[in-house]
């Protein structure tokens, strides 16, 4: 098989391409794949340190404020589906697959009208306007989220989870390990604080608005601040004099800090959902508001609307934390009915093979028939 992978521009974009890529390499070690992506953007660099060739196009997107860069992207965009053909022509793929980002439109687009066969990975409860467009000539959309029949043509979806991290899965459930590794006691509950490899200064706020409490509420913390927060963070946390705050840059081994999470505090991207989703570990989801189409209010609301997730706007989230944290840890059923709310949403945890499956699956039924 060979196979083109294109899209990128966040994490939440490249790493489900590269879980697929390495499924579609455990399937068959004689497959070549070749990523397509953005130049400038995270997977230039992530693509190549999995393992992976890719090819960079010059596409970008349309500035939401007024910018003279904006009169060189239809330039841009020519530039991106004139390399895209080629790079289809050089390298004849049987298949090309979309995972989102501006790259993946360029791509895919050229594909379609160049006869191979092609297919969605759509991570996001809420797809943006590209795939929306996308879908009416590609072969296959694989979602993440069900009643996607209302954005995609409903014989052309397949309900398959979002790939997650393999190294995720390997601490759950509880471990030893998992104490130890992060010094932390057995007998306290604990919270994950996500804010993303940057870090989210809302959800930052909200983690030193609970610290005089922490003693009070018998709690411990895992806080992933953001490299950008660390080094003001750790002097704040170390003058406050509470232990029980363990405050990182980044989290290495997150199998570890979800097997030891008892309450996870998060951004509601679709990999953090996703991850959320598959390891049924109760949440309150900060949406940021700064994302295109409000997509992760939307990725949330696939949880809360079930009762399977609280959310908290982002303006509301510093000042509202306090009470419903002191809520929840004094309120066992409260967990536990999230916790068996999550049960009944719908997760993948074998996501990224099946999605290569069903790859394999389109490849084999016969001619491109968009």
């Amino acid at each position: 098989m060979r196979a083109i992978i294109s899209g990128g521009g966040t994490g939440g974009h490249i790493f489900p391409a590269i879980a697929i890529a390495n499924a579609l390499m455990e399937m068959n070690s004689g497959n070549e794949i070749l990523f397509v992506g953005a130049k400038g953007k995270m997977e230039m660099e992530k693509v190549p340190e999995a393992g992976y060739k890719i090819i960079g196009l010059p596409i970008r997107g349309v500035q939401r404020k007024l910018s003279i860069a904006n009169l060189k992207v239809p330039f841009l965009l020519i530039q991106s589906l004139i390399i895209s053909r080629k790079t289809i022509k050089d390298f004849k793929p049987d298949i090309a697959i979309g995972v989102g980002g501006y790259a993946s439109a360029a791509l895919l687009y050229t594909a379609t009208f160049m006869g191979v066969k092609t297919l969605i990975q759509e991570q996001n409860s809420f797809p943006g306007v590209t795939n929306k467009i996308l879908s009416k000539r590609v072969n296959r959309i694989c979602v993440s989220f069900a009643n996607m029949d209302r954005f995609f043509p409903k014989d052309k979806i397949r309900l398959l989870g979002n790939p997650i991290r393999k190294d995720i899965l390997k601490g759950v459930p509880k471990s030893e390990e998992s104490f130890d590794h992060f010094k932390l006691d057995p007998n306290r509950k604990t919270i994950l604080a996500l804010g993303g490899s940057l870090g989210a200064r809302t959800i930052n706020r909200c983690m030193m608005n609970l610290l005089p409490v922490l003693d009070e509420l018998n709690l411990q913390v895992i806080w992933q601040c953001g490299i950008n927060s660390a080094d003001k963070l750790t002097h704040k946390v170390e003058d406050s004099g509470f232990d029980d705050v363990h405050l990182l840059p980044f989290i290495k081994r997150m199998d570890l800090a979800y097997a030891a999470a008892d309450i996870v505090i998060s951004r509601a991207g679709a990999l953090s959902v996703s991850e959320i989703m598959t390891l049924k570990k109760p949440a309150i989801l900060i949406p940021s508001p700064n994302v295109a189409e409000d997509h992760q209010t939307k990725n949330a609301r696939a949880l809360t609307d079930q009762g399977a997730a609280i959310l908290l706007e982002d303006k509301d989230a510093p000042e509202k934390i306090l009470g419903l944290i002191t809520e929840l840890v004094s309120n066992d059923q409260r967990i536990l009915e999230i916790k068996t709310r999550l049960e009944g949403v719908y997760s993948n945890a074998n996501s990224a093979m099946d999605i290569a499956k069903e790859i394999e699956s389109l490849i084999n039924d016969g001619p491109d028939r968009t």
